[in-house]
């Protein structure tokens, strides 16, 4: 044998040991990956894949600091819903009660066209108060910041609602001028407290818990967001059933004393916010974030890939990088990309929601009250709430789990919007039968209905008016619900009332899509509008499914995000202030 065969055999031996010891090795590794795998994790232990999977998943119960939260959110809305559900009446009618009592007498397109514009701008002002939360004040404090400006509305709205105030024809001004503060006061709060009602649950692993009666089960943070904003709206609506108190303080005393009692309520809310202050979990603001947020935007625009804002993906490409965040930050970005994605489609749904507060309080009028205030009919949206969230967070919603029946935020939203499509619908048969009823027909409240100057519906009961609104309220459930949640568990940490902010904008969308729509708000062409809302409601549910289900797959991997640094403060700050120091 020669001495190169004899060098060639010496080194041949070692790499096959050494390929068998790697096999070995490998092997001993996938063992103890499955041994890892098999055993039982202890309570309060992360759990392994096999047990998320067979084990059932249950929510945790809220601390005391969310309950506080949920309180002062159902006094803002007790506010918001018992002054604004008046608008339509206090706008549309005249003050010598020949319709009811009223104050500005702008008929039904100018109230719709007020009423519809106060929505618009109470939905944009949340980006105002997102901005000064994430990059200045914090959440907290901005809360508290323009309770202060709401208040100082609705102090005018009061002032200038009164008979002598009206006399001296400071009702429009006084009317225009409150609901742009109260506007303002409105978003700065909305965009903070759904997020800070969140932060207040601190956990972000799913964790192996044992019931009472010894079933073990995994706690799963991403539940208990859910029933954080299922009791969150559900505070929401409590509050907005101030509709059971406000109209008939309209219809026998006056405005004024309505819009009194909200802006006692609100003050409530408001001491609430501030003696609670030592329960509340706060997050500090991060300064930049939002400027460095669109600086990143522009970066993937500028490269046309969502990476380029990494700063790993401009070091290999550059050979440096200018940027002060990490590549965590960009995949959180990412992320809340998509849900601003899913929001897209909300537009169309707010446009069917908003007529429950105008529309269809005017639907209301144009029937047979036999006593009930045309605008009370408004309570039945808050009351189906109430009433179907308790069934489905402790009936339906458990038992689908316990089924393995996933029902994903996706597939949610989109039966939110067939359920609002039938609201639509209903509505369009109600509208019908009032024109197919006497004695006005097609014109409703003409001269023909009228005793001792006052004129009246025709001769359908108003109560028939009911589904219309708990279709409505149902497909809160699904479509808004889910829409809240879903911008809160697809946010950076970092950017929580900021995209907050980006989902109730397009509550103002849809408001501005009514806008354009209230020509049509008029007998008889308003029924066919119903209509149309009907079928651009369901198709915009189908189309919506058809192109976002497939994130229903990756929702627990978009969530797990946050839980990878687990952050309880201001991690990427700290990192800014590390690179700047090297």
């Amino acid at each position: 044998m020669s001495s190169t065969d004899r060098e060639i055999e010496t080194t041949a031996v070692p790499h096959e040991a050494e390929v068998t010891q790697q096999v070995v090795l490998n092997e001993k590794a996938m063992d103890a990956d499955l041994d890892k795998e098999n055993q039982v994790t202890p309570d309060g232990g992360e759990p392994t894949l096999s047990e998320k999977t067979s084990l059932r998943h249950v929510a945790e119960n809220l601390p005391l600091s969310a309950w506080l939260v949920a309180i002062v959110e159902l006094c803002e809305r007790f506010t918001y819903y018992g002054m604004s559900g008046l608008f339509q009446n206090y706008v549309q009618r005249p003050r010598d009660g020949s319709e009811g009592r009223g104050a500005l007498g702008m008929a039904q397109q100018g109230a719709t066209g007020l009423t519809t514009f106060f929505q618009f701008w109470c939905y944009v002002t949340p980006i105002i108060g997102a901005i000064i939360a994430d990059q200045y004040l914090g959440k907290y404090k901005t809360i508290v910041l323009f309770c202060i400006v709401y208040m100082v509305g609705l102090l005018i709205l009061v002032c200038t609602s009164i008979p002598a105030a009206l006399d001296h024809g400071s009702g429009i001004g006084g009317f225009i001028v409150a609901i742009l503060i109260i506007g303002l006061g409105t978003g700065g709060i909305k965009s903070n407290v759904a997020p800070l009602i969140a932060d207040q649950y601190k956990r972000k692993k799913m964790a192996i818990s044992t019931t009472k009666k010894g079933e073990r089960v995994v706690i799963d943070p991403a539940l208990t967001i859910q029933r954080i904003y299922m009791i969150f709206y559900g505070c929401i609506n409590v509050g907005s059933l101030s509709l059971l108190a406000t109209p008939y303080m309209e219809l026998y005393i006056d405005f004024w004393p309505a819009y009194l009692l909200c802006l006692c309520m609100f003050m409530v809310g408001t001491l609430v916010i501030v003696l609670g202050r030592k329960y509340y979990v706060v997050r500090p603001p991060q300064g930049s974030i939002i400027t460095d947020a669109f600086r990143a935007l522009w970066i993937m625009m500028k490269n046309r890939n969502m990476d380029a804002a990494k700063p790993s993906w401009q070091l290999e490409h550059n050979g440096a990088s200018a940027v002060t965040w990490n590549d965590h930050f960009i995949e959180e970005l990412k992320r809340a990309l998509i849900a601003c994605r899913v929001f897209a489609f909300y537009p169309i749904y707010w446009v069917v929601y908003g007529q429950f507060s105008n529309n269809f309080v005017t639907q209301a009028g144009e029937m047979e009250g036999h006593g009930i205030p045309n605008d009370l009919m408004q309570n039945f949206d808050p009351i189906s709430i109430i009433l179907f969230i308790p069934l489905l967070e402790t009936c339906v919603y458990p038992l689908m789990r316990r089924m393995k029946i996933p029902f994903r935020p996706i597939t949610r939203i989109a039966v939110g919007f067939g359920v609002a499509s039938l609201a639509m619908m209903y509505a369009a048969i109600v509208q019908h039968l009032i024109y197919s009823a006497g004695p006005c027909y097609g014109h409703p409240l003409c001269a023909a209905s009228e005793i001792d100057g006052t004129a009246y519906g025709n001769k359908v009961h108003i109560a028939i008016q009911t589904p219309a609104y708990i279709f409505i309220g149902v497909s809160e459930i699904f479509a808004s619900v889910s829409g809240l949640e879903y911008a809160y568990t697809k946010a950076p940490p970092s950017m929580k009332s900021f995209v907050q902010s980006m989902y109730l904008l397009t509550n103002a969308f849809g408001s501005a899509l009514a806008e354009a729509l209230t020509p049509a708000a008029f007998d008889p062409a308003i029924m066919w509008m119903f209509v149309g809302l009907a079928c651009a409601s369901f198709l915009c549910g189908i189309i919506f499914f058809a192109v976002f289900h497939h994130l229903n797959a990756k929702e627990d991997d978009m969530n797990a995000l946050d839980a990878e640094d687990d952050m309880p403060e201001a991690p990427i700050e700290a990192e800014r202030q590390s690179s700047k120091a090297e």
